[in-house]
């Protein structure tokens, strides 16, 4: 069996090709090195954030049967020149690097990785709370720069522990369930708003369903954790900031489409917002004039909550199963077009 390992600089090629011949020992393995992150990913042939272009996979592709992959860009095209293709397996929690309309029509089953990066993403979330609550970025920065500020020691400019607060989780997926756990053991009340969410789970994981207008009205630290769909896009707007408690602390390390980022600065310098932590944007990277760079209650990341050496390896060992269970004639398990298999 002839397979593709195309990876990156994160998901390396030798991840990817070495987690495969564990699963594949007589695998014929062909090698693509994509440039992703050390330049950006973007649109490609009409599928979203892809590294590299159509043609460097059509030639890496040859005969192949099977392609393995975080970033390459699988499309129209890509699926009318390798008519051997049958699996194309992406090491990302969705494939939208894949045109799956594309794939179905071609034959191709498409996997995909959920739960990969739970654990770092959980944790980097984590992090965050922590970082805005407690003001940690801030005040390295300013003492590193020369300036002690006893002032944050008085009591109107104390942060907030989590013991005893009420911390508010939108959505409650494989990460934002890490993340309540978590909480719970700090002692915090968690709320969770998710309309898809088993509740008994919620309960049992010390948690309180609630719905979104009510979460935000009670959480002083609110944490998105929501899958960015067309019905969650700007689920957090102006009119949903608005019911935040004064200075309440908010954190985006999800998707950026889920907030609207437009009444954030003027938020964030009357007090209604008291922190923001960032990991992701609707514009990747922000802009040089990005309203939020000189405000100093702003923490913002690279979009790094996933990433991690674990997430890497975990990843393709992901992939590498599905590519052995198609070897062995199994069912696979993570099929994003399940019609392609009837």
């Amino acid at each position: 069996m002839r397979i593709l390992a195309a990876g990156d600089e994160f998901v390396r090629t030798e991840l990817l090709a070495d987690a495969v011949r564990g699963q594949v020992p007589d695998a014929e393995l062909s090698r693509l090195s994509l440039p992703w992150p050390v330049e950006p990913f973007g649109p490609v042939g009409g599928v979203q954030e892809a590294s590299g272009t159509e043609q460097q996979v059509i030639e890496a592709l040859g005969n192949a049967e099977v392609a393995v992959t975080q970033m390459a860009p699988f499309t129209k095209q890509v699926f009318a020149a390798a008519p051997q293709l049958k699996l194309v397996s992406v090491s990302r929690g969705g494939p939208v690097n894949v045109d799956l309309d594309a794939a179905t029509e071609a034959g191709v089953a498409v996997t995909y990785a959920p739960g990969r990066n739970a654990a770092a993403a959980a944790e980097f979330a984590l992090g965050l709370i922590l970082a805005a609550m407690r003001r940690i970025p801030t005040a390295s920065a300013e003492l590193l720069g020369g300036q002690w500020r006893g002032d944050y020691y008085a009591y109107p400019n104390a942060g907030l522990e989590l013991d005893g607060t009420t911390v508010g989780l939108v959505g409650y997926g494989a990460i934002g369930a890490r993340v309540a756990k978590v909480l719970v053991a700090f002692g915090s009340r968690v709320l969770v708003a998710d309309p898809f969410a088993d509740p008994d789970r919620i309960a049992a994981d010390g948690a309180e369903l609630v719905d979104l207008d009510d979460l935000l009205r009670r959480s002083p630290v609110v944490s998105l954790h929501a899958r960015l769909t067309e019905d969650t896009r700007h689920l957090i707007d102006a009119e949903k900031l608005a019911l935040l408690p004064d200075g309440a602390v908010l954190v985006n390390s999800a998707r950026g489409g889920l907030l609207d980022y437009a009444p954030l600065p003027g938020l964030l310098r009357s007090g209604k917002l008291g922190a923001l932590a960032l990991d992701v944007y609707d514009e990747e990277p922000p802009p040089a004039d990005w309203e939020l760079r000189d405000l100093p209650n702003v923490i913002a990341t690279p979009h790094l909550a996933g990433c991690s050496k674990q997430t890497a390896e975990r990843a393709a060992e992901i992939v590498a199963a599905e590519v052995g269970r198609y070897a062995r004639g199994e069912q696979l398990r993570n099929v994003a077009n399940p019609a392609v298999l009837r």
